[in-house]
C-alpha cells in the first residue's frame, strides 16, 4: 500500500516520516512555505533517536499525483480545512477506473470527531483514528515528536463502527513503524473519549501550559459540561482511566538538546499564526451537542470563541492571564 499523507504537519509528518522508515511508499501533500521545504530540502524528523531526514515524493494538490488502487488516503490537516481536502480528493480519478472517494479507504488521522461525519459523505471507505501522538511542527520542512521506544498510539477502525481486513494491514503497517495500532470496533468511543481531553486545547492556547490549580479547575468545568452532553446524547465516551491503562508503559518523553517542545495543535496554530483554530470541533462540539439536547455549556462557548477570536486577530499563544479567561468565563456561568 501507498500512503498519500493529506496535510504533513506535526501528526502528518511524523506518521508519514515513521512509515517511511519503516520501508513504505509515502507522499506527502502539504502547502506553501511547508511544500517548498519538503520540495528542496525533504522532512527532517526528529525523534529521541535522532534527526533523520527523507526525501519524500512531495505535492501541493490533488492534480498532481495519479492515484492507484493500492493507495490509502490519510487525511491529518485540521478539521476546519476537513471539507476543501475532501472535496478536492474525492473526486480524483483512480487508476482503472471510478473516483477515489467511490475506491479507496480514508482515515481521519485528527483531533475531533466531525470530519469522519463530513468524509462518509465523499467516501464509501472511512475510518477514524484516536491519535495520541505528541508532535511539533518545529518549523517548515521539520517535525519533532518526544514519544519512546513508540512515536504514538493510533487506535484504529471503520466509521461508523467496525473493523475489517483493510484496518487490519493499516495497523500492521503503522506497527512496522514503532506507532501502536490497536484494531478496535468502537474506534469513535474513543475520539470521544479524546474529545473531552482536547477540550484543555484552548485554555492552553490562549493562557499557556494547563498546569496550576485555576487552569485545572477551568478545564475540569469544561470536561464536566462535556461529559454531561455526552451522556444526554447516548454517547458512551472511552473514560480517563481506560485511556491511561491503553498507553500505559508503553510510550514515554524524552527531552531534545536545544529543540524546545511546543504545546498542542491549537497552540501550535497560533504560534504560527495561521488565522484558524480547531475550537469549533473541539469545545465547539460540546457547544452543538449541548444546544441540541437542551444543556447549557457556557464554559466551552466562552473556551470556544476566545480561542478563535485570537486565531482571527493573530494574537500571541499564551498572551492571556488564567485569571483573565476565569473572568470571561464567570461573567456567563458565575
Amino acid at each position: 500500500m501507498r500512503y498519500v499523507v493529506i496535510g504533513a504537519g506535526a501528526v502528518g509528518g511524523a506518521v508519514g516520516g515513521r512509515l517511511a522508515e519503516a520501508g513504505h511508499e509515502v507522499v506527502l501533500v502539504a502547502r506553501g512555505a511547508q511544500y517548498e521545504a519538503l520540495r528542496t530540502g525533504g522532512l527532517r524528523l526528529v525523534t529521541p533517536e535522532g534527526a533523520r531526514t527523507h526525501r519524500l515524493p512531495v505535492v501541493d494538490r490533488p492534480e498532481a499525483l495519479d492515484l492507484t488502487a493500492d493507495d490509502v488516503l490519510v487525511l491529518a490537516v485540521k478539521t476546519q480545512d476537513s471539507t476543501a481536502a475532501l472535496d478536492a480528493w474525492s473526486v480524483r480519478p483512480v487508476a482503472g477506473g471510478a473516483t477515489a472517494g467511490e475506491r479507496l479507504p480514508l482515515i481521519c488521522a485528527q483531533n475531533g470527531v466531525e470530519s469522519e461525519r463530513l468524509a462518509l459523505r465523499r467516501f464509501r471507505r472511512v475510518y477514524g483514528v484516536c491519535v495520541w501522538l505528541p508532535a511539533t511542527f518545529v518549523r517548515p520542512g521539520e517535525v519533532s515528536a518526544a514519544g519512546t521506544p513508540l512515536t504514538g498510539i493510533l487506535h484504529l477502525g471503520r466509521y461508523p463502527a467496525g473493523t475489517d481486513e483493510t484496518a487490519r494491514l493499516i495497523a500492521a503497517d503503522l506497527e512496522s513503524a514503532k506507532l501502536l495500532a490497536p484494531v478496535v470496533p468502537d474506534v469513535m468511543r474513543w475520539k470521544y473519549g479524546k474529545l473531552l481531553a482536547n477540550l484543555a486545547n484552548a485554555i492552553e492556547a490562549v493562557t499557556g501550559p494547563v498546569t496550576g490549580q485555576a487552569a485545572l479547575d477551568l478545564f475540569e468545568r469544561a470536561s464536566a459540561e462535556g461529559t454531561a452532553v455526552l451522556a444526554a446524547a447516548g454517547i458512551d465516551p472511552a473514560g480517563r482511566e481506560e485511556q491511561a491503562a491503553a498507553r500505559a508503559g508503553r510510550i514515554r518523553f524524552e527531552p531534545f538538546d536545544g529543540s524546545p517542545r511546543g504545546g498542542g495543535s491549537s497552540w501550535q496554530s497560533l504560534s504560527r499564526g495561521t488565522g484558524t483554530i480547531e475550537a469549533d470541533f473541539l469545545n465547539g462540539e460540546i457547544v452543538l451537542l449541548g444546544r441540541l439536547h437542551g444543556i447549557p455549556t457556557p464554559v466551552n462557548e466562552v473556551l470556544r470563541r476566545t480561542a478563535n477570536a485570537f486565531a482571527r486577530e493573530r494574537r500571541e499563544a499564551g498572551s492571556m492571564s488564567v485569571a483573565e479567561l476565569v473572568a470571561l468565563v464567570d461573567a456567563e456561568a458565575p
